[in-house]
């Protein structure tokens, strides 16, 4: 060290004597009696305050700079510094050490500058630094370093993601909801020009070099790697001649924005410039004036909303404006007045609404030093405050300002969960004010009932980001963000929570969902009056129409669906249309009658069979049917003839979409909407042990019945004409039916029903010599009616009251729209209607 140079050279080899003043009771035991040299003047000699240690540590004396700067005020004071001094050395011998002098800080270190006799060492030298201002310098940066970190914090917990660069472009720092949004990490960027990153695709593009070029703040969609769709803003910084030092971007996450504008694209097919318009008007306006309210700056985003541009107000007073008819109202001239922050509306010369909140911000002497006016735009807010506060150096007044300004909910608590503050818009959202929080912990408020629920707590738990929907007390629905701040030693310091009100976005959606459902009702009106111009479904009655709605609602689902009637009532029909008018409809559809495959053949057809499955079979394999409608429909009419032993299989298909081959060892994956049909009561065979009920109840989700012709007598002159139609084009004849004929079709039973009126007329068509068919050609058709006579055999008189009621019922419900209604007419119970009704399968 240089001061060990300094003391050699003034002492020499030795001390040899020290004032009389500081000698020891003993002088024969000193070391400059010892030395037998003089050394007083050298020792006094020394540029610093410095005492003299024998080899034991005790004190010999001081020399002349340590009496002066430190002289005995006769209350021991001294002696107990030379005390604490002479403590901290000796442990401490060739090491610098601190020790406190009525508030000084002063560094220390024993030196050994040789003094020894015959071998033997005498002493030590211990001399004084006065550190005081070297300290109180190290406490200042540790304070400038203190709010580094807590900026660092804020950054972080911003919603947006920010990246900031130099003035050539090479990046200086970005946060982690940029890393979030881009999927580009600070490690990839960090220390790298821009315009490298763009080379290397990390970019698409770069609002920062825009900025650059234009020297002006530019705004430009982003789609990130990630997939989201972003809104980039980037802001140029310049110094006092004019030169970009920095470029700050702001990069805002508009995934959710862009969904909700393809939702409303489809639903309410608004233009795109039009949705533009409305992304638009999310951003704030901002505007700032003196504390006298002499206009300093605006933004674009307040021309935009306001209609007034930089160039009309900047430099010009509030109050001139005002009486000019630039603003009907002013926020900034009532917080002047007020000395405190105010809301108002404001009704904007473009027509727009907005909601101004002004906030003036106080100097240290408590005058208002500026006025800060907000319009609803936290995008440019956020950019104003984050701009202010690290480019530009605003002061912490300054950011309360605009944390009061925010139009989200803010809410601080430190590790603990005790409230530190919350602004004006969590009072608004949640209706809790912040005298009733603030310095009280969250667990309390939890258990006083004033909120439902905590992310601040959840947060310090689970010592990450937290999202929680809440009902705030106000009747609005909201989305709350806690976001834990960590330390460098990763322990919790604050936690940050945003309360954003979803009440409008609600509002929104469930105006979408409603158009939605409307459309959905019109697309089934559509269908029915298409399908009532077309040739291929047939029909007029009003229980057929209920039953083409019922269909055509039940068509856009996968539910199971069991279609019940009558042999030739049209089961096959329905099934078409259920699969024509589902997602399914380009995909395979295949018709299969159980009850016309014979038993033995049964399995093979359905489930295929593996190379030398059986004797006979297909060395090559073969599919089944179920492989063969893959993502399509398949029909099994007649199901209640399937084998006990298929019904399982059956089931399997229908719980796993999965069949396996006859010989196979590997189950096969398929994707099959089942459709069955039957011409039975499925429930009686049930009970009789002829059907599964398992298999039952997977069929019969949707049970659909297709009521009988003698049921829809409305149906038989449309089906007629429909046939005749047909057939007549067939066979080119121009064959007519006489309303005796159709009459008498009316009172007619058809147990043959569909089938049987169509077979009937093809062959009055093919079979009669003149163009008009009357009773007279009829007469070979009543010859083949089964006769009805007494000779026939009588029904018992269960299954005669069985026939009664069904009748009644059927017509019941046909002038019926419910069956509170229906039991209100017949003089029974309404739970008799509903029993009744599924025993007969009209429900």
């Amino acid at each position: 060290m240089a001061e060990d140079n300094i003391i050699h050279s003034i002492m020499g080899k030795g001390i040899d004597s020290t004032p009389d003043s500081l000698l020891p009771k003993n002088p024969g035991n000193s070391i400059f009696m010892r030395l037998g040299i003089t050394g007083s003047t050298l020792f006094n000699a020394l540029p610093y305050p410095a005492i003299l240690l024998d080899a034991e540590g005790n004190v010999l004396g001081s020399n002349t700079s340590f009496q002066n700067k430190f002289p005995q005020d006769g209350n021991d004071n001294i002696h107990s510094f030379i005390n604490q001094v002479r403590s901290a050395a000796i442990p401490q011998r060739n090491e610098d050490f601190k020790v406190v002098y009525k508030g000084k800080v002063y560094w220390s270190r024993v030196i050994d500058i040789g003094i020894s006799h015959n071998g033997e060492k005498l002493g030590y030298i211990l001399m004084l630094r006065d550190m005081s201002q070297v300290e109180r310098i190290f406490l200042e940066l540790a304070h400038v370093k203190g709010l580094n970190k807590q900026l660092d914090r804020i950054i972080n917990a911003s919603f947006d993601g920010l990246y900031i660069t130099d003035g050539k472009g090479v990046t200086l720092r970005l946060n982690k909801a940029f890393e979030r949004i881009t999927g580009v990490t600070a490690p990839e960027c960090l220390g790298r020009n821009v315009r490298e990153l763009v080379a290397e695709g990390y970019f698409s593009r770069s609002g920062t070099l825009l900025a650059l070029e234009k020297r002006a703040r530019v705004t430009v969609p982003l789609q990130a790697k990630t997939g989201k769709n972003a809104l980039v803003t980037s802001t140029p910084i310049f110094d006092d001649q004019g030169n970009t030092v920095l470029v700050v971007t702001n990069v805002r996450d508009m995934t959710e924005l862009v969904e909700l504008e393809q939702r409303l694209e489809q639903v309410e097919g608004l233009r795109q410039k039009e949705l533009d318009a409305i992304f638009d008007s999310s951003y704030d306006g901002l505007y700032i004036t003196d504390g006298h309210g002499n206009t300093l700056r605006l933004n674009e985003a307040f021309e935009r909303i306001t209609g007034i541009t930089a160039q009309e107000c900047v430099g010009r007073n509030m109050r001139d404006l005002v009486a000019e008819g630039y603003f009907s109202r002013s926020g900034t001239l009532l917080a002047l007045e007020k000395r405190c922050a105010v809301t108002v509306p404001l009704q904007a010369r473009t027509g727009k609404n907005a909601l101004v909140t002004s906030t003036p911000i106080f100097d240290s002497e408590g005058n208002i030093a500026l006025v800060v006016t907000n319009v609803r735009d936290m995008t440019e807010l956020l950019d104003l405050e984050e701009k202010l506060e690290r480019v530009e150096g605003l002061r912490q007044k300054e950011l309360a300002a605009i944390f009061e300004s925010s139009y989200d909910g803010l809410y601080i608590t430190d590790w603990q969960g005790n409230t530190i503050r919350l602004n004006q818009a969590f009072e608004r959202i949640t209706g809790v004010t912040a005298q009733e929080c603030v310095g009280k912990n969250m667990r309390e408020l939890v258990a006083e009932g004033y909120f439902s629920r905590s992310g601040t707590l959840l947060a310090l738990e689970q010592k990450q980001s937290v999202t929680v929907p809440l009902q705030a007390k106000t009747g609005k629905n909201a989305l709350v963000t806690s976001t834990p701040v960590f330390d460098d030693n990763d322990n919790i310091v604050m936690v940050v929570t945003n309360v954003r009100d979803l009440t409008e976005l609600n509002q929104l959606k469930q105006k979408v969902d409603d158009l939605e459902t409307l459309s959905k009702a019109y697309h089934v009106e559509l269908q029915q009056l298409r399908m009532e111009s077309s040739a291929k479904y047939v029909f007029h009655s009003p229980p057929m129409r209920d039953l083409m709605r019922t269909l055509i609602h039940v068509a856009s689902v996968e539910s199971t669906v069991l279609i019940q009637g009558e042999s030739g009532s049209g089961k096959e029909v329905a099934a078409d249309l259920l699969h024509y008018h589902s997602p399914r409809r380009d995909m395979p559809f295949i018709k299969i009658n159980c009850a016309a495959i014979p038993p033995n053949l049964l399995e093979s057809e359905l489930f295929g069979y593996e190379p030398g499955a059986f004797s006979g079979a297909d060395r090559r394999g073969k599919p089944g049917i179920f492989e063969l409608s893959n993502n399509g429909t398949l029909f099994l009419d007649e199901i209640s003839e399937l084998p006990l032993d298929l019904q399982a299989k059956l089931l399997r298909v229908l719980q796993d979409q999965t069949v396996m081959r006859i010989g196979g060892t590997q189950p096969i994956q398929v994707d099959v909407r089942i459709i069955t049909g039957s011409n039975v009561n499925l429930w009686e065979m049930v009970q009789k042990k002829l059907f599964r009920a398992d298999l039952y109840y997977r069929c019969n989700v949707v049970p659909i019945y297709v009521p009988p012709l003698r049921e829809r007598i409305d149906d038989i002159p449309v089906l007629t004409a429909h046939f005749l139609d047909i057939f007549n084009k067939k066979y080119k004849l121009n064959k007519r039916i006489a309303p005796e004929v159709q009459q008498a079709f009316i009172q007619y039973d058809w147990p043959g029903n569909v089938r049987e009126l169509r077979n009937l007329i093809e062959r009055l068509v093919v079979t009669t010599m003149h163009d008009l068919i009357t009773l007279n050609d009829l007469s070979n058709w009543t010859k083949t009616i089964p006769n009805r006579t007494p000779d026939d055999k009588m029904p018992t008189l269960k299954e005669a009251l069985e026939a009664t009621e069904r009748k009644l019922l059927v017509s019941a419900f046909q002038r019926c729209k419910t069956t509170y209604e229906v039991a209100e007419l017949l003089g029974i119970s309404q739970a008799s209607v509903v029993r009744k009704a599924k025993k007969f399968n009209i429900l």
